[in-house]
């Protein structure tokens, strides 16, 4: 039986709602889950949602919080890097081999004097990943960004040779993890309009896009581009690529939410532990009034699951 962490991410937002609605589907897993977050709120949360805490889910208690859904404080704030921490701890300690974070507002690591932008900033950097990525699941799409967290005028500046060909080796990785005996095709967006036309609309394909992309290939990561980035998500959604590596933020994250915003999972590469995410924030406007989706989170769970047994 696998063992795997939950963070309660921010008590305030939609994270406890849809902890305490997954609870039954929780049970039916050959999993130990461990739960770090406010036992109190979430045992009258249970019992709001007339469901009980499975044998097979234990909370560990790092709060007594009033809550208010909705609206946090900087108590609320602390509690959810508090849980975060220790949850962090227990997977060093080797006590789990998998953790699914929920929502916590970025302003979290702000307020805790932390110098991350967000979950996956400080989990690798608490892990000491010598590289690692972002990348996002779905059963028809899968997206793993070259830079995160960025001013999108920041981001041809940061557009490093060395870190396209880490994505992508991480990336292929996790594909053949996934899928062990498909032969993974995946695709690289160009980074300016028609992948730059030759260099008359932009200069970073032919100076660091094209270059990484034959040092990925020597390598043996089958990987193509740099295309289009208006057409390629359409193609890979067809099926023509299995992954596809775009270079920012939101030239990733608007066609995978289009698509698997009720199902997606972030999921963190690199890690010696399996980290997955739901791909929604913390949605403070409906906390607590009971109109939390589950889905993404669930599919978190059983990405986490399923990945955690082949270890």
């Amino acid at each position: 039986m696998v063992s795997l962490g939950i963070t309660l991410g921010d008590p305030c937002g939609v994270g406890p709602e849809i902890l305490i609605k997954s609870l039954v589907y929780l049970s039916k897993l050959k999993a130990k889950f461990f739960v770090f977050g406010d036992k109190n709120y979430l045992e009258d949360l249970s019992k709001k949602f007339f469901v009980e805490i499975p044998k097979n889910v234990e909370i560990i208690s790092l709060s007594q919080l009033k809550i208010n859904p909705g609206f946090p404080t900087r108590e609320t704030h602390l509690a959810s890097i508090k849980y975060l921490k220790e949850a962090i701890l227990w997977a060093k300690a080797g006590k789990i081999s998998g953790l699914i974070t929920l929502s916590l507002n970025k302003e979290a690591f702000e307020v805790a004097g932390l110098p991350y932008r967000g979950h996956t900033e400080m989990l690798a950097k608490e892990f000491s990943a010598k590289s690692y990525a972002m990348s996002f699941y779905g059963k028809r799409l899968k997206v793993s960004l070259v830079t995160t967290h960025l001013p999108l005028n920041k981001v041809s500046e940061n557009l490093k040779l060395e870190k396209i060909i880490e994505v992508a080796r991480l990336s292929y990785w996790f594909m053949k993890r996934l899928f062990p005996k498909k032969k993974i095709k995946m695709a690289l967006c160009g980074l300016n309009p028609h992948a730059g036309e030759g260099g008359l609309l932009g200069e970073e394909e032919e100076k660091i896009l094209k270059p990484a992309l034959e040092m990925a290939k020597e390598e043996g990561i089958p990987i193509d581009g740099p295309y289009p980035a208006d057409s390629l998500f359409y193609w890979a959604l067809k099926g023509k690529f299995d992954l596809v590596i775009a270079l920012y933020h939101d030239q990733g994250l608007i066609p995978f939410k289009m698509v698997h915003f009720r199902d997606g999972v972030n999921v963190t590469l690199g890690l010696p532990i399996i980290r997955t995410s739901p791909v929604h924030g913390t949605a403070y406007d409906i906390a607590g009034k009971g109109l939390a989706d589950i889905g993404s989170f669930l599919s978190s769970v059983t990405l986490t699951f399923n990945l955690s047994k082949k270890c």
